[in-house]
């Protein structure tokens, strides 16, 4: 393994490659929510937050009790508030994905309404609407450019979730008391070099969406790691940013994202974990098509929602990914490719929101990007990609990782999860072991579409709803 050449070209398959002091991998959007929290609450120069969406309902640690006099509010936006009114050296920065009404309307009319929240604040609050018809779909928060996290998760009041993905949790209630379905994400936080690398990203994105310069200011004197956070990893040498932005102007396009995505399955020689939100993308399809036809190519192993939650999702995505996933089997001669929906012990669907890839626990991928068109070339998006040989630290914080997310779909710790890797020889085979016996009440359930009907074929077909480019965005016609 070591004598590989290396995935990370910057330039080709990442923006730059940095070394990091410190990483963490927060599984749910618990984990995530409260080292957030956590983080600003130890601001003292900057935050900078992008998103794809924003509630400042959105409470971050819903089993707290209520806050104690003196303290920070609990949810995002009276808290940010309240740190950038109590610290005037303190400067925040909000960038907002300005979604179109249709999407709006489901969200209670935010992330426009949160402009009102912030009127009188010295916080700067802006929505994005600077490339017509694409979506911001970047998620970054940044902390003093000491500390800064990076994934698919966004402050909204239906995301909040633990790893146990309960039937009915009590603190996942939206701000009118409905409970909200259980949901799975996936952060990573970095500090040092990747943290400032992320905070000149952001600033850059606010200057073209506002015309304003952001100066980076002077570092703060403590340090806005989470407290109580312990790192799954430090010194690793080699992590990288990888992005998608599409041609606009005078800006060329960045398809990093993509040309990454296919680099990994290309370079796959054991196995590779794919866990999205959607798998629409037929060039990414084609890819793993020819690795399955290989006789000795590498387990492919899909993790995604059993079905997406909007009517809109449903038909532009979950029908393309029937049509491919059938496509795949129909190409697995050797029996590599296994496709799974997550469920609760009760049988409900738990909503696959992350992005993760991670390719024989030699690369490790978490970030924006879906597998689908639109993120290979046409919305904004930021992956964090950590890259190193197996038989090193890095390497084995991968694994570790690895087995820890697939077994926590399963209701195992990590350690039952190698173990059953292990014996089985194979990801899917592990999971078998684990979870076939458990009959109706199995936790990952196989994905065997039925064949889609004719307005599923014709969306998929025309790849309707998910362009690759502003080049194909209004000529369906030319994804044909």
């Amino acid at each position: 393994m070591t004598s590989q050449p290396p995935l990370l070209q910057p330039g080709e398959t990442c923006w730059r490659v940095e070394p990091v002091g410190r990483a963490a991998f927060l599984v749910d959007t618990a984990a995530y929510f409260a080292a957030a929290k956590a983080a600003m609450l130890l601001a003292e120069r900057s935050i900078l937050l992008l998103g794809w969406d924003f509630d400042p309902r959105t409470r971050l640690c819903p089993d707290a009790g209520r806050e104690a006099a003196g303290e920070f509010p609990d949810e995002i936006g009276p808290l940010l508030n309240g740190l950038a009114v109590q610290r005037p050296g303190l400067e925040i920065r909000v960038l907002i994905w300005d979604m179109p009404m249709v999407l709006a309307v489901g969200r209670d009319f935010f992330p426009r309404r949160a402009r009102g929240w912030f009127r009188d604040s010295p916080l700067r609050y802006r929505l994005d609407r600077a490339h017509a018809g694409a979506c911001h779909h970047q998620k970054v928060l940044v902390v003093d450019d000491a500390v800064a996290f990076c994934g698919g998760g966004d402050f909204a009041v239906n995301r909040w979730d633990t790893p146990r993905h309960p039937d009915h949790d009590a603190r996942r209630r939206l701000p009118w008391g409905r409970e909200h379905a259980p949901r799975h994400e996936v952060m990573m936080v970095v500090d040092g070099a990747p943290a400032r690398a992320l905070g000149e990203l952001a600033r850059e994105r606010w200057r073209h969406a506002t015309g304003e310069t952001v100066p980076i200011g002077a570092p703060g004197r403590g340090d806005p790691w989470p407290q109580g956070l312990l790192p799954d990893l430090t010194g690793a040498p080699v992590l990288g940013i990888a992005r998608t932005e599409p041609a606009w102007y005078r800006q060329p396009a960045v398809r990093e994202a993509e040309a990454l995505y296919l680099t990994m399955i290309a370079a796959a020689r054991r196995f590779l974990y794919l866990e999205n939100q959607y798998f629409a993308s037929p060039r990414l399809a084609e890819a793993i098509a020819a690795r399955l036809a290989e006789p000795d190519g590498p387990e492919v192993l899909l993790v995604v929602s059993g079905e997406s939650p909007s009517y809109f999702d449903r038909m532009t995505m979950d029908a393309p990914r029937d049509m491919l996933i059938r496509r795949l089997r129909a190409a697995d001669r050797h029996g590599r490719f296994t496709a799974y929906a997550p469920r609760t012990r009760g049988g409900r669907t738990i909503i696959v929101h992350s992005k993760v890839c991670i390719m024989d626990d030699r690369v490790l991928r978490i970030g924006s990007a879906n597998l689908n068109n639109r993120s290979g070339g046409y919305d904004t998006e930021c992956d964090l990609v950590l890259e190193a040989p197996e038989d090193t630290p890095t390497g084995a914080a991968i694994r570790r990782f690895r087995e820890k997310l697939i077994g926590h779909f399963l209701g195992v710790d990590g350690a039952r999860m190698g173990e059953a890797t292990a014996a089985a020889g194979s990801l899917a085979g592990a999971i078998e072991r684990l979870d076939a016996q458990r009959g109706d009440q199995r936790r990952l359930v196989p994905l065997l579409p039925e064949p889609p009907g004719l307005l599923g074929r014709l969306v998929s077909a025309w790849q309707l709803g998910d362009p690759q480019g502003p080049e194909d965005a209004w000529r369906p016609w030319r994804r044909h």
